[in-house]
């Protein structure tokens, strides 16, 4: 029922093909397609419009299709009306007006007639058995009914089987045209999609070009574009040229955009590969070999590969295998282990696909180690890229757009503040990473990033027995502030220290 359904499509399908002028592409899927239109008869023939579930409840086969299989099936249907018959006309050639014709599981079919009227049974009757009032009798015309009655199920069921063979024999024949037909609908199917996506969504078409290089207008992210109904998705421009602008180290805040600029990037130049239109302003793709990707946080806790081993597995993958006429997007190299580790493996990927003559492929770096932005000081095709962020009041706000520049900080507190970590957390964070990037230690010599904490941790936690003595000289230094002093008085404090130090003369 399905194949007939589907094939009984392939003639108006067609026709609509041949109102569509000018495209090759169509006119070679209209003359691979095949309307098959004798399997299709074959098919609304000889299967029922509503064929039940299982092949043994029967009844697959349409009526009509095969004549004995009708036969046999008006035998089991019309039973009661060929006894009737049957009986009356027996009744009028004999003359016996209380002849009757009559069944039971034991004798099967009979005609039953009465003593008083054995007189005028014909001799074509067969006495089958008597009775005290009555005798029983069998005709061969109701003999051969009741054998074509008790096997008509029987043979029906085994003529069902024997034609829906047949049918499914004829039907496998035209396996190579079914096939056809069926690669032709399903081009069909994806140049329709691409066109209604095209349409409905205002992609373009792109211009492909030979010599590798990668522009795009206005590109967006044909997936979270249409996820993020609730805002307007902002379009980026993205350019990558193989003589000067090969590699973008892209930099910015967390939740800024990042990766989905890398993945649109990718998606665009996937799309006009397989011959879509884009979803840009407008684009000019470069042809590539291979697009490799080393994005999100994976593990193979089943194989003992942690998420770092993974990553590096995909980025040895990459370095292998990529081409100058590859694009390579690489989210986060690095950031799977210690920080020095990180930073280092991350510059020196870069390095290595800038340098490498074998390489030199078009790559979107995203990262947050913001040391990579100085590749662009050492590396003429190295530019720098980041996500634009604004700051209002202590809060910032994603604006989601790439320009380009580096960025100097993560925002990735900020991030966790929107998050929901615990405001007691957050202002925590701020002071560790306040005193991590100004590097000081406090009057006591202690580092800023420890604070009170160390300075707690540092205290006795109970009175020492064997406490050192007081120091004179740090308890007179402790005593004096010299902003309030005169010069003669700092001189003459400095005499007394000296003196002291030095203890008395002997």
């Amino acid at each position: 029922m399905a194949l007939r359904d589907s094939l009984s499509a392939l003639a108006p399908l067609k026709e609509e093909i041949r109102c569509l002028h000018g495209s090759p592409l169509l006119a070679e899927l209209d003359a691979q397609l095949d309307p098959l239109e004798e399997t299709v008869r074959l098919l609304a023939s000889g299967i029922a419009e509503d064929p039940p579930a299982l092949l043994r409840d029967g009844g697959y086969i349409r009526d009509g299709f095969s004549e004995e299989l009708d036969r046999l099936r008006s035998i089991r249907r019309d039973g009661h009306a060929f006894l009737a018959s049957l009986e009356a006309r027996e009744r009028q050639r004999t003359g016996i007006g209380n002849l009757k014709v009559r069944y039971n599981k034991v004798f099967g079919y009979y005609l039953e007639i009465s003593k008083s009227n054995l007189g005028l049974v014909p001799p074509d009757y067969a006495r089958k058995q008597t009775l005290v009032g009555a005798e029983r009798f069998i005709t061969p015309e109701l003999k051969e009914y009741e054998e074509q009655v008790v096997t008509a199920q029987e043979r029906i069921d085994i003529l069902e089987a024997e034609l829906l063979e047949e049918i499914r024999r004829r039907v496998a024949e035209e396996a190579v045209r079914i096939k056809a037909s069926a690669l032709a609908v399903a081009q069909l199917d994806l140049l329709a999609s691409l066109a209604e996506a095209a349409a409905l969504f205002d992609y373009v078409r792109p211009k492909m070009r030979p010599d590798g290089a990668l522009r795009i207008r206005g590109g967006r992210h044909p997936v979270v574009e249409r996820l993020r109904s609730d805002q307007r998705f902002v379009p980026n421009d993205t350019r990558l040229e193989p003589e000067d602008r090969q590699l973008l180290i892209i930099t910015g805040p967390n939740m800024g955009g990042k990766s989905t600029y890398l993945r649109q990037v990718a998606l665009i130049v996937l799309l006009a590969h397989a011959g879509s239109f884009v979803p840009a302003a407008e684009a000019e793709i470069g042809i590539v070999d291979r697009i490799f990707c080393r994005v999100g946080a994976s593990d193979n806790l089943a194989r003992g590969q942690s998420t770092f081993m993974m990553e590096m597995q995909e980025t040895a993958n990459i370095l292998h295998h990529a081409t100058p006429r590859s694009l390579v997007i690489l989210d986060e190299i690095g950031r799977g282990t210690a920080t020095f580790d990180g930073l280092s493996l991350a510059w020196a990927v870069a390095e290595y696909l800038h340098e490498e003559p074998r390489l030199r492929c078009k790559t979107l770096f995203a990262t947050h180690y913001h040391e990579l932005t100085e590749l662009a000081l050492t590396l003429p095709r190295v530019r720098n890229c980041r996500i634009a962020v604004r700051e209002w009041n202590d809060e910032i706000r994603f604006l989601y757009s790439v320009e380009d520049g580096s960025a100097d900080r993560s925002y990735g507190i900020h991030v966790a503040r929107l998050a929901g970590i615990p405001r007691e957390v957050i202002q925590r964070a701020g002071e560790v990473l306040h005193n991590l990037e100004m590097n000081e230690l406090n009057r006591e010599g202690i580092p800023r990033i420890a604070g009170e904490k160390a300075r707690r941790l540092a205290e006795p936690a109970q009175i020492q027995l064997f406490a050192e003595e007081p120091d004179p000289l740090r308890e007179a230094l402790r005593s004096v502030h010299p902003e309030e002093m005169t010069p003669l008085q700092a001189m003459n404090f400095l005499a007394e220290l000296k003196r002291k130090l030095d203890g008395p003369r002997s």
